[in-house]
């Protein structure tokens, strides 16, 4: 097995950029990757933004140059600056107490930090962005984000994620220094297998991280793209967007055909196999029998 080691963010629109192209990784591998999440934690406190002379508008206005790398992105300003501490310390806090989840926590923050006016460190939004999470207890998570245990572990993620000074990472510029140590940047991925280490820093092509796997371990089976987004819809159930699906979908090193990919997503609609729900300029499409199991649960819970 392949350790895989990315460092990000919430908070970070490169990070968020880049999940089509580890969607891509997960399909591509399976469980040959053997994943772990770092949190960052960019900031601590909403003033270091308002120092560098940000607003909510200035960062509304900057998340629109991200579009063009596929993820929705919603153009409505926040009520406020917001930092990204608590919503680390939640994602921790879910490794802690439901090993694994992280990761659905992990997008589902995410996904409302650049699509809903929810902010990230105000706890009662914070528990309303997880509430469909599936496995997790969202109020449980948040009432626990101060706790010894969970500050332990998030502080030594930080700490980690401070450590790139040397690396290649740093050598190819994809570094920071925010805060007198050298860090890495969203969303930095390292893979290790057999005493080698190789560093995929910053934001990369999927292809860059292709190379680096096949080179430290070409014994690993890859699973080509499907003819149809049904399969993948089936495989990542908590819903895909459509540049992920055009992404996976995409043969050897084309290009993703996007509107090739929402054609056929919206074939599985029509034939009742899929549900699309918009999500800020795109959207966010599911398996139609596991849309209609939360809102079944949603109407229960009304």
């Amino acid at each position: 097995m392949l350790s895989a080691t990315l460092y990000s963010d919430p908070a970070c629109p490169w990070g968020y950029s880049s999940v089509p192209r580890l969607t891509v990784l997960r399909w591509r591998y399976g469980d040959q990757l053997d994943w772990r999440l770092v949190l960052i934690g960019l900031s601590e406190d909403a003033s270091k933004y308002e120092e560098m002379g940000f607003s909510p508008v200035r960062f509304a206005v900057g998340n629109l140059m991200f579009r063009r790398y596929g993820m929705p992105f919603s153009p409505a300003p926040k009520a406020r600056l917001s930092a990204t501490a608590r919503a680390c310390r939640a994602v921790v806090a879910t490794r802690l107490q439901s090993p694994g989840r992280e990761w659905a926590v992990f997008r589902a923050l995410q996904l409302a930090n650049f699509n809903t006016p929810l902010l990230i460190d105000d706890d009662a939004q914070l528990a309303e962005a997880l509430h469909d999470v599936p496995g997790i207890d969202a109020d449980e998570i948040v009432a626990s984000l101060d706790y010894p245990e969970v500050t332990a572990a998030y502080e030594r993620d930080r700490a980690e994620a401070r450590t790139a000074a040397g690396t290649p990472a740093e050598f190819q510029g994809k570094t920071a220094n925010s805060d007198g140590q050298v860090r890495y940047t969203a969303p930095s991925v390292v893979f290790e297998s057999g005493g080698q280490r190789l560093v995929a820093g910053g934001f990369q092509p999927v292809e860059a991280y292709d190379v680096l796997i096949a080179n430290i371990d070409p014994t690993l089976e890859r699973e080509p793209p499907p003819p149809s987004p049904a399969p993948l819809l089936a495989r990542f159930s908590d819903g895909l967007t459509t540049e992920e699906v055009a992404m996976l979908m995409a043969e050897g090193n084309e290009p993703p055909d996007r509107r090739a990919a929402e054609a056929a997503l919206l074939e599985l609609v029509a034939s009742d196999q899929a549900v699309r729900q918009p999500l800020g300029d795109d959207a966010l499409w599911m398996p139609a029998a596991v849309a209609g199991v939360r809102e079944a649960a949603d109407r229960l819970a009304a």
